[in-house]
């Protein structure tokens, strides 16, 4: 049985994840109307990313017959002025789940859910990656963003990206 604070945390975890699905189908959609299908691509990818997190966050409440209360996902409130603005966003945003994954790994510690531990460093390795890509891409960005050949070649190579389903087993 796990600790309720736990239990909660995962739980709003888990509509953290759907949320942060929902935000990168928004980012997206921006690229998508400005033309820039690679980067739509890359970000709907990272959209079915965070909806898998989800789902194993839900499918581990559910292993421990823990009930999962599901909740409102929030419209994405981000206004874009320049073609990096998803990407920094993005970067800010999983920072902020990488310190809530953090919060809940101490909770688990604190109380010696070791199983919940062992879940979470998935999802601790997982931010890294995270972190790490969208840090690069908005590097590449900085470096390729104001040349239009360089934009284009940048975009093709993130149309070129494919989904790839987590491996963590429960």
């Amino acid at each position: 049985m796990l600790n309720p604070k736990i239990v909660s945390l995962l739980t709003k975890q888990v509509n953290n994840e759907f949320f942060s699905a929902y935000l990168y189908l928004d980012f997206a959609n921006y690229y998508e109307h400005k033309g820039l299908k690679g980067f739509a691509n890359w970000f709907k990818i990272q959209a079915q990313e965070e909806r898998d997190h989800g789902m194993l966050m839900y499918q581990y409440l559910h292993n421990n017959n823990e009930y999962v209360e599901l909740d409102t996902i929030s419209r994405p409130n981000k206004t874009y002025e320049k073609l990096d603005d998803p990407l920094r966003f993005a970067l800010a945003h999983e920072c902020g789940v990488t310190a809530t994954i953090n919060e809940i790994y101490a909770a688990a510690e604190e109380v010696k859910d070791y199983r919940t531990m062992q879940f979470l460093d998935w999802f601790v390795k997982e931010q890294g990656e995270e972190e790490a890509n969208t840090h690069e891409l908005i590097s590449k960005m900085e470096l390729f963003g104001g040349d239009s050949r360089s934009l284009y070649l940048l975009d093709a190579d993130l149309g070129s990206r494919t989904y790839t389903a987590p491996s963590l087993t429960l």
